[in-house]
């Protein structure tokens, strides 16, 4: 995420990698899945595709398509998140940028799916969420998939209230040349019929 003034690094200062870490390799070893991200993700993407991951964290979700056989990139502003993706595969790709920035990485274009899991949205800079969505979407090939699941109440924040609603979401994708493909209330793929988190799926067309 980004050291200039997002939600993430105001909540953090920018030193969670080892802690985010540590409590999902807790989950893992008590026997949670961890996985459900990826798996819906890869439920969507045919066999050998492209996947940016936008806010990777500590690559949880790229590492895992990746062991699908997915070739997948992972961006964040973290270093301290990054840290923990690279040593826990050295072999992928990973840059440290804001998500405002992404498009001007140099990545080659044509990705089959972006995907920001674990509230990437709500938690991006203040203001910059139609670029940063903008940003991804130039990056999607035609056909190629921007997946996004964040919450909508505080409930499902680690904030005290709501910073994107679907409406918002919704406006900045059709800005971008994304059209709505579905949208659901979790991860495994539970249909939304509202409430405070939601999954949406968008196309390039």
């Amino acid at each position: 995420m980004d050291e200039r003034g997002n939600r993430w690094s105001e909540l953090t200062g920018g030193e969670a990698g080892e802690r985010y870490a540590a409590r999902f390799a807790a989950l893992a070893e008590s026997g949670t899945d961890v996985h459900g991200e990826a798996h819906f993700c890869a439920g969507l993407l045919a066999p050998g595709s492209r996947v940016l991951d936008a806010g990777c964290g500590t690559g949880r979700v790229a590492i895992r398509l990746a062991e699908l056989g997915h070739s997948c990139t992972g961006v964040d502003a973290d270093a301290s998140m990054l840290a923990q993706a690279r040593r826990r595969a050295p072999e992928m790709a990973w840059c440290e940028a804001d998500l405002v920035e992404v498009a001007d990485l140099g990545l080659e274009p044509g990705f089959d799916m972006a995907v920001a899991a674990g509230n990437v949205v709500p938690l991006l800079a203040p203001g910059t969420e139609p670029a940063v969505v903008s940003a991804l979407a130039s990056l999607l090939r035609p056909g190629g998939l921007l997946v996004a699941g964040f919450g909508l109440d505080a409930d499902h924040l680690p904030l005290a209230e709501a910073t994107v609603t679907l409406a918002h979401y919704d406006t900045w994708c059709a800005g971008a040349g994304l059209e709505p493909l579905s949208r659901h209330a979790t991860w495994d793929g539970d249909a939304y019929t509202g409430g405070g988190y939601a999954v949406s799926v968008h196309r390039r067309p």
